[in-house]
């Protein structure tokens, strides 16, 4: 049998070395708490899975790739309300099965592999940027960040952004928690628009923070926003990351291009998932909610790494946490032996190491009593 030979040079994600160690501990019967996905355990508003059982019908039949028309007019009120732009729910939004797997396939409606054109992301980050671009035909080419974890566009050296096809960015970022400032943004949108490269923004933590709301393409560009769009995702922000269920929004003729994608590969959640999609664009109440019970877990996790004196770096908005360490494989091993589960900075790519990524799923009492294991493993 002959396999795609981009699949055995991507190997397989490290953190799931970890998650087979881990899935073992606990067939032996021991207790973990696990900060290694960012798959949060707070229950999903009951408003939604009520909304999918009352869109459930007697005949199933094929959603279409557009998603309905219902769904994409709550979404671009999401987008009025949280950005204060306006988007036309005809032609610049789209609804996806989740932000992972519309990440992976855009390059596959953005890229000319005969062309060489190259895709650009940072790293540490999101794994699924190369791998969606490797598999598209792209040239990789993953920039490494700096000890603040900010993507910056003259990190891009001038030949890279004339090859450009696509630039990943991302805000509040994964798995640094660092957040891009308004004039940073700016200065991305303007350099991918005279370079002729679609810039990519995956906002899915955009709706996670303590403090100011982060800025977003969506509210730098205007409302036609050429050559831009945002990938968004209802997983964190609705905790509905079983429903898998997201949405891009922007440039028209991005947008149409996807939907060519899509249409040809069959792409498209089940309505009874869209109708429950629309209850959560909806209503911002139930985030605000999700989002002091976060800024609670990052306080009581902080709090521990402060008195032990080791440096948590960025993480002032998202899921994550990102402890700076010595070793981070080896600091990942002894944290596991005490039950605790976090991932090693190098599974997010270059630059990572040396650093270990606590997502902040486990309940708020769990986080108080892994901050005493976490401060008992490390202080020896």
């Amino acid at each position: 049998m002959r396999t795609n030979p981009v699949l055995s040079r991507l190997g397989s994600n490290p953190v799931t070395a970890v998650q087979d160690l881990a899935r073992a501990m606990r067939a032996r019967g021991e207790r973990l708490i696990d900060f290694s996905i960012g798959d949060p355990r707070e229950p999903t508003p009951q408003m939604i899975p009520a909304a999918l059982r009352a869109a459930l019908g007697e005949v199933s039949q094929y959603p279409t790739t557009r998603g309905l028309p219902e769904l994409r007019v709550a979404i671009a009120g999401y987008v009025k309300r949280r950005f204060g732009v306006d988007v036309d729910p005809e032609t610049q939004v789209l609804p996806t099965s989740g932000a992972k797997e519309a990440i992976f396939s855009a390059p596959l409606a953005f890229v000319d592999r005969e062309a060489g054109d190259a895709v650009v992301y940072p790293t540490p980050g999101y794994p699924v940027y190369e791998r969606g671009a490797a598999l598209a035909g792209a040239e990789c080419h993953p920039v490494v960040l700096a000890d603040d974890f900010v993507f910056r566009p003259e990190q891009v050296d001038e030949m890279t952004w004339r090859r450009a096809a696509m630039v990943w960015i991302c805000s509040p970022h994964n798995p640094a928690g660092s957040v891009m400032n308004r004039s940073l943004i700016e200065a991305f949108v303007a350099r991918a628009q005279a370079a002729g490269a679609l810039l990519c923004a995956d906002d899915c933590y955009v709706d996670l923070y303590d403090d100011e709301p982060p800025i977003s393409v969506l509210g730098v560009t205007g409302g036609a926003m050429p050559g831009v769009l945002s990938f968004l995702s209802l997983s964190k922000r609705s905790g509905m990351t079983g429903y898998r269920s997201g949405a891009v929004v922007g440039d028209a003729g991005a947008i149409a291009a996807l939907t060519g994608l899509r249409t040809a590969t069959g792409t498209a959640s089940p309505e009874f998932t869209q109708a429950a999609a629309v209850a959560a664009w909806s209503d911002d109440d139930h985030v605000a909610e999700r989002r002091a019970i976060f800024a609670a877990k990052r306080r009581i996790l902080r709090k521990a790494f402060d008195e032990m004196g080791v440096e948590v770096v960025g993480s002032t908005a998202g899921l994550y946490l990102w402890v700076r360490v010595d070793d981070d494989l080896s600091v990942t091993q002894r944290l596991l032996s005490s039950g605790i589960v976090v991932s090693p900075g190098r599974a997010f790519g270059p630059g990572g190491e040396g650093h270990i990524r606590l997502a902040m799923v486990p309940t708020l009492d769990e986080c108080e009593e892994a901050a005493k294991a976490v401060m008992e493993c490390l202080s020896n």
